[in-house]
């Protein structure tokens, strides 16, 4: 599946994943390839993601590794999955 993660300011990562986790305001969530269409509002807390996609440069720093997985942390946010497609806008 493809990943976007946008901020106001910039594009921070594109490509293929292999999953995707994020903090729902009910609990944290996965989604993995084929996953049903959703919309969500997002909570405080850690964007996961396992797959090749490409950090933009200059934003590395928002980034860590754990556990085999690139983390960012965020304050609040969307995700939309559909065909596909990963769309996370994060505060």
């Amino acid at each position: 599946m493809y990943l976007e993660i946008v901020s106001p300011e910039a594009s921070l990562v594109s490509g293929n994943v292999e999953s995707v986790t994020v903090p729902g305001i009910e609990g944290e969530f996965q989604m993995l390839n084929n996953h049903a269409a959703i919309v969500s509002i997002l909570g405080k807390g850690p964007v996961k993601f396992k797959g090749n996609a490409t950090i933009a440069q200059g934003q590395e720093s928002n980034f860590t590794q754990e556990d085999g997985s690139w983390v960012m942390y965020i304050n609040s946010g969307t995700v939309e999955m559909k065909d596909n497609k990963v769309i996370v806008l994060v505060d």
